[in-house]
């Protein structure tokens, strides 16, 4: 694997590689008793149905409906959410106030096809592209080679496109990236949302592969409104706070003035 950026050094060196590369790589920042709980919940979540039903939702939205069971109400993914080592790595790289956008996990099975090149940025009202919104990637188990690499482009998020400008392009090698496929179980990846990158399957079958675990979380710089993506993001805050997550420490994390109304996306 290439050389990849860690988290290293100072605040102010690790805010200047993110803004250069658009990354981020925090390895084994998820202690041990957090993946566990974690891998369970995933499972939960995967196996009995809540993320189809959570995926049908959206195909088929009503934004005054809510799920029975959102992924934040389960107690491994709320402290994930709000986990204080996190928060203070996105408090450098955004500054004081942001708010959450969304949260999504998965379980990548072996022989799972991969996910080509594509970026997640969401845009806000007022267009202003220097508003940050960052991605959190959370391997739970750690990626070994043998399942979906990472693979990003450092820099693409200083080229504005679409979402699915290179999506034709599959997975294909493309110059300049940087493919990671070895990080120790509980690594994340911070990505400016608007980095491109893809999930590339490993070529051929290998009997020692492993799942998958995968946990996403978005957050966003307050300053203007942002589109969510989920037809039930009013309620999904809602719970949030009704939670209590995040301690009261981080007062703009759940609030709904950073948000314009739910449209499907263009």
């Amino acid at each position: 694997m290439p050389p990849i950026f860690k988290d290293s050094g100072t605040v102010l060196t690790r805010r200047e590689q993110f803004a250069e590369s658009g990354y981020l790589v925090l390895p084994g920042l998820l202690p041990e008793s957090l993946r566990d709980r974690l891998t369970v919940e995933v499972d939960h979540w995967v196996d009995d149905g809540l993320r189809a039903r959570s995926i049908a939702a959206c195909v088929d939205p009503s934004p005054d409906d809510l799920l029975p069971v959102l992924e934040l109400e389960l107690p491994a993914h709320g402290e994930l959410l709000t986990y204080e080592p996190l928060l203070r790595v996105l408090r450098e790289l955004i500054g004081s106030s942001f708010v959450f956008h969304h949260l999504h996990s998965d379980r990548h099975n072996p022989g799972m096809a991969g996910k080509p090149w594509h970026h997640d940025y969401e845009p806000n009202d007022d267009g202003d592209p220097s508003l940050l919104m960052v991605h959190t990637l959370h391997y739970i188990g750690g990626l070994d080679g043998t399942i979906g690499n990472l693979t990003v482009l450092p820099g693409s998020h200083r080229d504005p496109r679409s979402k699915s400008a290179l999506a034709h392009l599959g997975t294909a090698e493309l110059p300049g990236e940087i493919e990671i496929d070895s990080l120790p179980p509980g690594s994340t990846v911070l990505v400016n949302s608007a980095l491109l990158h893809a999930r590339r399957p490993v070529a051929g079958p290998d009997e020692a592969a492993r799942p998958r675990y995968f946990v996403d979380a978005s957050y966003c710089q307050t300053g203007a409104r942002w589109r969510p993506v989920k037809p039930y993001w009013r309620g999904m805050l809602a719970k949030a706070r009704d939670l209590g997550l995040g301690g009261g420490r981080w007062p703009e994390l759940f609030a709904e003035r950073h948000f314009t109304e739910y449209a499907d996306s263009l």
